[in-house]
């Protein structure tokens, strides 16, 4: 049986990299994707839209009728508190972002996380989106999820997930 040779592309082709989307919680993990993003944007010269999405949880009234709600510390916040928190927080961002030469914006969406980044990445007709992960698994992974997880099955482009403690690129 004869081997045939299969012809040899003599240049990769190019990666056209314009637009990135990268989702942040401000968490750990976001801050490490951040990062990753930030390199490669550079080397692509692509744009970042940086995004926060408040989603809805249980909400009480606090005594003068404001709607509150437990942040990850377990203490109440307003939602225009935490709205105004995410906009200082993408702002910081943004402002890294500029201080390596990386063209961003920001965009703050109110809805479940999984469909807002995935329908920003479709509207926005974005080439990437770069999403850290925690990396949790078994019963945790189960009882929380993966925000992650859902935008690599739905996103109407590439996924690149960066979990907050592994080989770092750079």
């Amino acid at each position: 049986m004869r081997t045939q040779k299969l012809p040899v592309r003599s240049r990769v082709p190019a990666l056209h990299i314009n637009k990135i989307l990268v989702p942040s919680d401000f968490s750990a993990s976001s801050q490490q994707a951040l990062r990753y993003t930030l390199a490669l944007a550079r080397q692509c010269g692509a744009e970042l839209v940086l995004m926060h999405v408040l989603e809805p949880a249980p909400t009480r009234l606090n005594g003068v009728g404001t709607p509150t709600r437990q942040n990850g510390a377990g203490n109440s916040v307003s939602e225009p508190e935490e709205l105004s928190r995410a906009i200082k927080s993408l702002r910081a961002c943004a402002a890294l972002a500029k201080r390596e030469g990386v063209a961003a914006k920001s965009i703050v969406r109110n809805g479940l996380a999984t469909h807002e980044i995935v329908e920003a990445a479709k509207e926005l007709d974005v080439d990437l989106v770069v999403i850290g992960t925690h990396g949790h698994t078994g019963w945790k992974h189960f009882c929380i999820g993966s925000t992650a997880e859902r935008v690599v099955r739905a996103a109407p482009c590439a996924v690149l997930v960066v979990r907050e403690k592994e080989h770092e690129f750079v």
